[in-house]
Order: structure tokens, then sequence, then C-alpha cells
């Protein structure tokens, strides 16, 4: 299948008038989504990821969060020391000891981050803003004399003060930081006030914007697209959107959103099945059935008018072909299944009945109880022999 043929772009957004995207991806599997509950990747597990997602071509790997564990900062160091065409980067607290942990790693920048939010300086840190701040700004300063680049970061970001934030990220600019990165913690963005957002801070800082969204309402992978339109440069992503409680923006969705929606094709989409499987496998935690790109029914198929403008055209019913993420098309029998879909799909099996042969096996499916959840294809070919054999 050629590339234009591959998916149907959305050309409405030409006429929006956008500047083009200046993106890269961080996903952040290895570390955020192994905070997932009941998550844990074992080193070869957080090997394989960081290889397969290198071959994807995401830009940068963040690789866990070394103060965890002597065994966390090991892998750490290893996945750095890949010689991946990411660079790799990872967690630490604003605090020096955290940052010597963090350096120690071999990785290309560190993210350090605070909670400048009211309710987290209240009730999880118990300390002012500017005892914060200040802690912070030294943990920065000690990263930048060792020679490693530093991503800082507003844990709940979207509840702090927009003007204490603009302040913060100002005077993160004068310790040289690479990035300065805000944290949707608890999914409290829509694509509206994302956009506002990013275009506030970007009034302010020259230095790239990081956008980092949790999906308690659904909306991550949008609110992530819509601050890459009001300019946001790093875009965070994990595997499944796997993450703590609802998860973070999905890195497949993304990248195929990315592509139809924006023409940005430099990612390896044909991988996203065959990564959301190991991470299905890795984590224990199975897409649900009808998640978007990566899920059991993404490319299934049973309505009889669908499967018969399928049998013709694929793209009559799908966005994109399962090829280009890898996947397989589905087209089930079932209640919904009629004549004409029947017969196409017969023949896509490589049997040919006549009329009446038909009639007789469309009865039998619509009339056999496995139809409520549709007919498998090695059940509905022991249906076909026996209708022959009779």
């Amino acid at each position: 299948m050629s590339e234009v043929e591959a998916y149907s772009r959305n050309r409405l957004i030409d006429y929006l008038n956008l500047s083009p995207l200046d993106i890269e991806i961080c996903d952040v599997t290895l570390r955020d989504g192994e905070q997932t509950p009941g998550v844990v990747f074992t080193r070869d597990e957080k090997i394989a990821l960081a290889t397969e997602l290198d071959t994807v071509g995401v830009e940068i790997i963040e690789a866990g969060f070394p103060v965890v564990s002597s065994a966390e900062k090991d892998i750490v160091k290893e996945i750095a020391n890949m010689e991946l065409n990411a660079k790799t980067c990872c967690l630490a607290r604003s605090v020096i000891s955290d940052v010597e942990t963090a350096v120690d790693c071999d990785v290309d920048f560190i993210s350090i981050f605070i909670a400048m939010s009211e309710l987290h300086l209240k009730y999880k840190y118990h300390k002012s803003y500017d005892e914060m701040f200040t802690s912070a700004m030294s943990a920065i300063e000690y990263a930048k004399e060792h020679g490693i680049g530093v991503r800082f970061a507003a844990e709940d970001g979207t509840r702090t003060d927009i003007e204490v934030l603009k302040k913060a990220f100002v005077a993160a600019e004068d310790y040289k930081v690479d990035y300065v990165s805000i944290a949707d913690t608890i999914g409290i963005l829509n694509p509206s006030t994302t956009h506002y957002l990013i275009s506030e801070i970007k009034k302010v800082v020259n230095t790239p914007i990081c956008i980092h969204c949790h999906n308690d309402l659904g909306l991550a992978t949008a609110n992530t697209l819509s601050a890459a339109e009001a300019g946001a440069k790093q875009l965070h992503t994990t595997v499944n959107a796997i993450g703590e409680r609802a998860g973070n923006a999905s890195l497949e969705e993304l990248l195929v959103s990315l592509r139809v929606q924006y023409g940005i094709d430099r990612y390896d989409t044909t991988k996203l099945t065959n990564l959301s499987k190991m991470v299905n496998e890795y984590s224990g935690i199975k897409p649900a059935i009808n998640k978007a790109i990566v899920g059991e029914h993404a490319f299934s198929h049973e309505s009889g008018i669908h499967v018969c403008a399928i049998l013709e055209e694929p793209r009559t019913y799908e966005l994109f072909s399962p090829e280009m993420v890898g996947g397989t098309r589905h087209l089930i029998v079932g209640k919904h299944t009629g004549m004409k879909a029947l017969k196409g799909i017969v023949k896509s099996m490589g049997y040919k009945l006549e009329k009446e042969q038909l009639c007789v096996l469309l009865d039998k499916i619509k009339n056999c109880t496995e139809a409520k959840k549709g007919i498998p294809p090695s059940r509905l070919n022991e249906m076909i022999r026996d209708l022959s054999e009779n």
C-alpha cells in the first residue's frame, strides 16, 4: 500500500494556518509508566523496551528514577551507555544527593522537579515557595557545574498560579536550564487551557517548553497536541498510556496523530503494535479492547454495511491501515453480518459457496450462540466445511 493510501489526512487542519510543529518525543514509560500501581520492569525488560523505543525513533528516553535503589541506578546507567540514537534522561528531586546519583548515571540530562502549587507546598512539602525554589536552583546549579543538561519541571504546574510559574521559569533561565517543563499532574487541563498556558509561558521564556500530561479526564493526548500547536517542544508519552491513576498521554496515539493531523512521519509507526504487546506482557496491564491504535478491536469490523465497503476500499471505515501501525484487520462474522458481507468474507477465505449454501450458513450464524461475541475464523472454517460436506 502506498503512503497516500495508508491513511486519510485531516485536511481541515490546513485551514487553521498553523506554524509547522517543532517537536520531539520524550517517552517516560520506563519511569512514569513503572509508577503504575503493581508494575515493576526487570532489567532485561527495561533494556528491551529502551531498544524498541529507540527503533521507533523516539528522541528521548526517560530511563528511570535512580535514587529509588542501587539496582535502579545501575539500570539507568546501563541504558545511558547503550549507544542509542535517543538521548537519555532521569528524574531527580530538588535535592543535591538526588542530583549526585543522577550525574553518576551518564545520562544526557536530568529532570529536576519541584511543585509550586499552594496545595503541594502546604500539604506535601510543608515549606514556603522561596524555600523550595532556592533548593531547586541549588540542585540545578550543581547539575550544570557537572556538565549535565537540566530540565526544570514544575510538578502540579497546572494548579500553580500562572504568574508564579512564569517567575520561576524566568529565574531558572539565569541558571541556563535546557528545558522548562509543565506537568499536568492531576490531568485538570483541556485543550483550550493547555494552549493558553503554553502561549503565556512562551511570552516570557526563550527556553524550550515541555508538556507532561496525565489522563484523569481522558484528555492527555488531546492536551499534548494542543500544547504542541501552541509551541511546546518536548512532548511526554507512555506506551499504552500506562502510568499513575488513569495514566499518561499515549505514545501510539500521539505518533499516529502527528502523522495524520500534521504530516510528521519520521517515526516508525509500524512497530507500535509490537511495542504495545511488549508493555502489555511486561506490565501485566492489557489495553482496553477498543483502545485506539493498538486495541484488539482497532481494526475489527462486524457491521455488514461496513464490511462490504471495507472489502472494496479499506479507507471507507479505517482512518489508517493496520499495516501502518503493525496491526491486523479482522472481519468478524456475527449477528450484524449481512449476505453480501458474508459472501465477501467467505471468498477472502478461499471458498466459493452457492447462494443457497450462503443462505444456510448465514442462518446458522444468526442462530449460533457464539454470534454474540463474533465467530472466529477457525469456527467459521468448521461451519463452511460442514456445509460443504453435506
